[in-house]
């Protein structure tokens, strides 16, 4: 059943990465996969899939993400979890939190020796929030396609921390064309995931707190 289960869900998490599903993506996805397992005999229901929704969609993203430079790997354990419960009604924990991949992306260092600062003329914003990628695709996100949704890691690992870009350094960072760039970022704004900044010139962007 091991094998099974594997071969399940690496299945369902190739179907969903290539976006077949034009609308709802993932919501579609879930109901093929029930549709699918009753054609195989299991009696699947919808009810896992609506307590546990954002775990799923999450799932499916690790399932397809990898990062070698920070050492995180595409992988289904997290999605073989969700359908052990599923298929043979374990009670594995489905914690969005185990699936997070934040605290990898946040391993930058400040050597204090080489960066000073005029404490006379410095202002340090004590309020100021740190972005929660996780909880913002959450919100805002959940239906960008797997290919979209890794852009967006990418692009907030290397301006996350309120960095200023436009559709060059997207270009370059992601590998895209200038009108994929510009459609990208066009999303981005729509989701109200980034924000428009002025002063810095024309097109330019930072991720929202």
């Amino acid at each position: 059943m091991d094998e099974i289960i594997h071969h399940l869900a690496v299945f369902v998490s190739r179907l969903w990465q290539i976006h077949i599903f034009g609308e709802g993506n993932t919501r579609t996805t879930a109901v093929f996969l029930i549709k699918y397992l009753r054609t195989l005999g299991f009696s699947a229901t919808n009810d896992i899939f609506a307590a546990n929704a954002w775990y799923f969609r999450n799932a499916l993203v690790r399932a397809n993400y990898t990062n070698l430079q920070k050492n995180v790997h595409e992988t289904t354990e997290y999605l073989e979890l969700f359908l052990r419960n599923l298929l043979l009604d374990e009670q594995n924990e489905l914690h969005n939190r185990n699936l997070h991949i934040s605290r990898l992306l946040e391993n930058k260092k400040v050597d204090i020796r080489e960066q000073k600062v005029d404490i006379g003329t410095a202002k340090v914003d004590i309020g100021a929030q740190k972005v929660d990628i996780e909880r913002v695709l959450s919100e805002k996100g959940k239906e960008f396609s797997v290919k979209t949704t890794v852009h967006v890691y990418r692009l907030f690992e290397k301006f996350g921390d309120g960095g200023i870009f436009g559709r060059s350094a997207t270009m370059e960072l992601l590998g895209l064309k200038s009108s994929s760039a510009s459609k990208f970022l066009s999303n981005l704004l729509q989701a109200d995931i980034i924000e428009a900044v002025s002063g810095q010139g024309k097109g330019k962007y930072r991720f929202k707190t």
